[in-house]
């Protein structure tokens, strides 16, 4: 005599019938399903046992249901993207939410590299410098009137030469008469020492610092010998002393404001006047 088979749920005898084992247990199929079989997303209705059910991060479609939301094309077998999770075709959700290339305003897909620049989005291929046309990739550049110009050309085509050395200034320079230096070329004419930042002054068109400006041009006082930067006492159009140093030779008073006489090179009070 033959062992009965019967469903595990209903009971119902299974010979003869299509059945499904889980964990050992047999079922007949309508029971598996009302049982273990998940509902689809899309029509809501059972992904029966002998229809393949496609699941995505615990959700699950029956293979017809499994469309883009926006074209309604099939998905099965094919890459896809979910927005909201809503599932879209990479074309769709590429065309509906991925970067507009600013150059030649294509679509970025999804995956391919592009280069960003102050919110705009650019192809790698497409971001290439204004001038020679050749992609700058992770290269410096500069933006200028919006478009984009590699080192090279950008000092080519815009920027200032130094007055010194002739090369570009692309950084920090100096100004000055209308010319343009680069900073670290700005320097005194005597001791080359850099003058951005600094008082300086000029002299048949050089740049001098104020100490080798005195020390060069300026008047040298009669008594210390230093030069004289300030207010000074000028006798017979070409000796001079700072105020300090106008003294008297003998008596070393101060002869600012008063009368005083010569004696050779020396300057003399009246009342020393007698011992020379």
């Amino acid at each position: 005599m033959t062992e009965s088979y019967d469903c595990t749920e209903c009971k119902e005898s299974l010979f003869g019938l299509k059945y499904i084992l889980k964990e050992t247990n047999p079922y007949c199929v309508k029971c598996y399903d009302d049982l273990f079989s998940n509902n689809c997303e899309v029509c809501q209705k059972v992904i029966g046992c002998t229809s393949k059910d496609l699941s995505y991060k615990g959700r699950h479609w029956h293979s017809e249901c499994f469309l883009c939301i926006k074209c309604s094309q099939s998905l099965v077998d094919r890459p896809f993207a979910t927005k909201d999770e809503l599932l879209m075709c990479v074309e769709c959700y590429s065309s509906e939410y991925s970067s507009k290339c600013h150059s030649c305003l294509k679509t970025i897909m999804p995956g391919s590299k592009k280069m960003e620049h102050k919110g705009n989005s650019w192809h790698k291929n497409c971001f290439t410098c204004n001038r020679c046309q050749q992609p700058i990739g992770t290269r410096s550049f500069i933006q200028k009137d919006a478009n984009n110009y590699c080192m090279p050309c950008y000092e080519k085509q815009f920027a200032l030469q130094c007055v010194t050395c002739k090369k570009p200034i692309t950084t920090v320079g100096v100004n000055y008469h209308d010319q343009p230096w680069h900073k670290e070329c700005f320097v005194c004419i005597g001791c080359k020492q850099q003058l951005a930042g600094q008082r300086f002054t000029s002299r048949d068109d050089f740049a001098y610092c104020l100490d080798c400006f005195c020390n060069l041009f300026a008047k040298k006082c009669a008594s210390c010998t230093t030069p004289i930067s300030g207010k000074a006492f000028q006798y017979t159009g070409s000796i001079f002393w700072h105020t300090d140093c106008f003294n008297c030779k003998g008596c070393s008073a101060s002869l600012v404001g008063r009368g005083f006489l010569t004696c050779k090179d020396d300057i003399l009070c009246p009342e020393c006047v007698t011992d020379f």
